[in-house]
């Protein structure tokens, strides 16, 4: 490992830290912490691994860079939900069709042979999807345990 892949992985990993943080001290529920760590570190890992290896060939192939959109989905989601629990849900759910979509993008644009390759890209993408939706379904059960039962209704 070169010095400045080490700097770029102590970076990426103070970054999403203090992602989490952020996150994490919007509500005091168990379920939305745990939603913002696993969409905290899907993210993490989303980019960790594109940096090193890649997931669309080498890291050097120019499809991997459609995984920005999924990042993009989760963090404009996340602006637009200002953090509320029930947008998260919508955001993270967002961002886990965004993620299954992205090989099957880059299969239309790059059109190359179908082999076990391009499947294992499919089973991680999947993969992948899961913890998204993971991160969705808790922040759902965040929003069902944020509603205050005291208030009347109407």
């Amino acid at each position: 490992m070169t010095v400045s892949k080490f700097v770029m992985a102590g970076i990426l990993l103070l970054i999403m830290g203090l992602l989490y943080l952020l996150v994490a001290s919007r509500n005091r529920s168990g379920a939305y912490k745990l939603a913002a760590g696993i969409a905290v570190a899907a993210s993490l890992l989303l980019v960790w691994g594109n940096l090193a290896v890649g997931f669309i060939g080498s890291e050097d192939n120019p499809m991997n860079l459609l995984y920005g959109a999924v990042l993009a989905v989760g963090f404009v989601g996340a602006v637009v939900a200002k953090l509320q629990p029930q947008g998260m849900a919508k955001a993270m759910f967002g961002a886990a069709l965004t993620q299954f979509a992205v090989p099957f993008v880059a299969l239309l644009i790059k059109r190359p042979e179908l082999n076990m390759g391009v499947l294992w890209v499919i089973v991680l993408n999947t993969v992948f999807a899961g913890l998204w939706v993971a991160a969705g379904l808790l922040f759902r059960r965040a929003a069902g345990a944020s509603v205050d039962l005291s208030q009347p209704v109407g």
